[in-house]
């Protein structure tokens, strides 16, 4: 039977783990919250603004709740006090790999971007995280570029390994540069990297079989796209 504690938290008052985990993360917002600490210590307004409909009130109910159950804590970024953000702890991080697999299996239920969806670039960071494919990276040692809107990140493979990366890589083989909708859209299947070429909405620069490499770590269709890559412009020296 579920009920509500004197705090308005539901509680399912079952004796295991899996209700024991919705006990802590069932709670409308709650997991986006994990989400965009996964991705760095973040300060209040700076979730506020990238979870918009939260409300404040009930986005420092829910921080106060997950530092409660030692999930999240208080950090300073500066170590004067004057730049206090949230982080996850080491129970928090754990969460991890839970998210990923949870964003990976919710991309099948993407559907069209309304006018009241939101969407962030920093999304793309974890988006690619979720679809990399363990088994395709043997044998890899190069880095992918993307740049989603004015946010910039690449995915590092290096001795069988592929992780996402925040910032500009050295030596990319690969630069992909298109909005955070159209990455959404070609994560989920909803848009073909080609037609996405197509309809001008995505650039892809570099090296046509790294082009296909990345596709194919990603799990993503490649069809005839590689006519489209542009080769990288040389820098002059």
């Amino acid at each position: 039977m579920e009920t509500s504690s004197a705090g308005g938290k539901r509680a399912y008052h079952q004796y295991c783990g899996l209700a024991s985990a919705l006990d802590v993360l069932g709670e409308r917002w709650t997991l986006l919250i994990v989400r965009e600490l996964l991705m760095g210590p973040r300060r209040y307004g700076e979730l506020l603004a990238d979870l918009p409909g939260v409300g404040t009130n009930l986005l420092a109910e829910r921080l106060r709740f997950l530092t409660e159950k030692g999930v999240v804590r208080q950090t300073d970024l500066r170590g004067t006090g004057s730049r206090l953000a949230y982080e996850l702890t080491e129970v928090g991080q754990q969460l991890r790999p839970m998210v990923l697999g949870l964003a990976h299996w919710g991309m099948e239920f993407v559907g069209d971007l309304s006018a009241e969806d939101t969407v962030r670039p920093h999304w793309g960071f974890l988006a690619v995280e979720a679809m990399i494919r363990p088994d395709q990276a043997s044998d890899l040692d190069e880095d992918y570029q993307f740049r989603v809107d004015d946010e910039a990140f690449h995915l590092q493979v290096r001795d069988g390994v592929a992780r996402p990366v925040r910032g500009e890589a050295e030596h990319p083989t690969m630069i992909a540069t298109t909005d955070a909708a159209t990455f959404v859209q070609i994560g989920s299947g909803r848009l073909t990297p080609l037609l996405a070429m197509i309809q001008g909405r995505l650039k892809l620069e570099g090296d046509t079989e790294a082009v296909l490499r990345c596709c194919e770590l990603l799990g993503l269709e490649t069809g005839a796209m590689t006519a489209g890559v542009r080769p990288r412009a040389t820098p002059r020296g």
